[in-house]
């Protein structure tokens, strides 16, 4: 059995915090294995002192759907301390401003993250360690397990010009690295000069997925149900680039895509004769009940993943999209509008962290073609992952 770095503290009794006004950043992942929340303990502890509450995106009780702006309550329901926003309408609003952080003797981020880098959790974290570096606070990581495991790498690095809060820093798409051990990268690499502590978890190795770790999964945002969800995300999440719907109102998003302009069987077929590793296609239709084409039949292809170690997400989405495209008689399109605070740069190539595949599907290149330069990319970063990795 796993612990998290939240149960390791809840068994010490918050000791590192004795004495300390603090701030948590939380969302409903924030429990520990006997599913009390950190917010509570901190509130109950003789300990330490709960003064400030701050959410991500989503919100601290994780209902916002993702890019709505999450506004300010006074205050926490049930510890009345106050909640700050995290998420609302402009990238300064990403960040803790420092009369939230006055009075406050530490800041202590608790949020299972999924292991892509389009999930913003990770930017929330780095940001606040920004913020806290300046405000001279000590910021503490209670550590999670990556669900996608830890030993798998796959895609390129964000390149100069296509930063943003899905892909701030240069690391890969699929990273394979816990959130402690990105804090501690950021914070190196990036010269963020906060006063950093990691609380690692205990028992997890890096081969482990989260199935293996007997902790129950809880859906860290509204479109991340399960930990299939996850495995597939680092390549379906592309999605949100395209008009194509990536699942979102339904039960299964990110797992299945489609559009009422798509044949369902006709993408499935085009997709198994890929033969992409570990991974088979079904056709699917299904009616969203919100977001894009809200009530309206849609066809399309749900993933099967048949082995996790062979499964590659990141070329598997790019597959899909490549073939979407190509199946859509002229009405495939690339999202046009602002996305996480841009509205220079297509939400494809902010995704991707390059135009490179965005251009390449459009000049009809192969699969290779589209991650040409990606494991060389890859290369460059095994040595600095490598320096700030907590775990075997």
């Amino acid at each position: 059995m796993t612990s998290t770095g939240l149960d390791v503290w809840a068994t010490d009794g918050f000791a590192a915090l004795a004495g300390k006004r603090v701030g948590a950043i939380v969302n409903p992942t924030s429990v520990d294995g006997r599913f009390r929340h950190l917010a509570d303990l901190l509130h109950q502890s003789s300990k330490a002192k709960l003064t400030a509450l701050f959410g991500p995106e989503h919100g601290i009780r994780g209902e916002a759907q993702y890019m709505v702006p999450v506004g300010e309550v006074a205050r926490d329901r049930q510890t009345q301390v106050p909640v700050y926003s995290l998420y609302g309408s402009t990238f300064e609003s990403l960040s803790p401003r420092p009369e939230q952080l006055a009075g406050l003797d530490a800041l202590v981020f608790d949020i299972q993250d999924v292991g892509s880098r389009y999930y913003t959790y990770v930017y929330t974290m780095a940001l606040a360690m920004k913020a806290a570096a300046k405000a001279k606070l000590p910021f503490y990581v209670l550590d999670r397990p990556n669900p996608i495991g830890g030993t798998q790498l796959e895609g390129n690095l964000v390149g100069k010009g296509f930063e943003s809060f899905v892909g701030l820093f240069p690391i890969p798409n699929r990273h394979g690295m816990t959130a402690g051990e990105l804090a501690k990268l950021f914070n190196a690499e990036e010269q963020l000069g906060c006063e950093l502590t990691v609380v690692p978890c205990e028992g997890w190795r890096r081969s482990m997925y989260f199935r293996d770790t007997g902790l129950p999964f809880i859906s860290p945002s509204p479109n991340m149900p399960t930990e299939d969800t996850a495995l597939v995300y680092p390549g379906m999440c592309q999605g949100e680039g395209t008009n194509v719907s990536e699942g979102r109102g339904t039960c299964r998003p990110f797992e299945q895509f489609g559009a009422p302009w798509l044949d369902g069987r006709a993408v499935a077929d085009q997709l198994e004769s890929l033969q992409l590793p570990g991974v088979r296609f079904r056709p699917v239709a299904f009616t969203p009940t919100f977001d894009k084409f809200t009530g309206q039949s849609c066809e399309g292809a749900f993933l099967h993943v048949t082995d996790r170690q062979a499964f590659r997400p990141l070329l598997t989405g790019f597959a899909v999209w490549q073939t979407a495209r190509a199946l859509s008689g002229g009405k495939f399109a690339w999202r046009a509008d602002a996305y996480e605070f841009v509205d220079k740069v297509p939400a494809f190539d902010l995704l991707c962290g390059t135009a490179q595949v965005r251009e390449g599907i459009e000049a009809g290149q192969t699969l290779a073609q589209l991650v040409a330069g990606f494991e060389a990319q890859l290369e460059q970063f095994h040595p600095v992952r490598a320096r700030h990795l907590i775990y075997e």
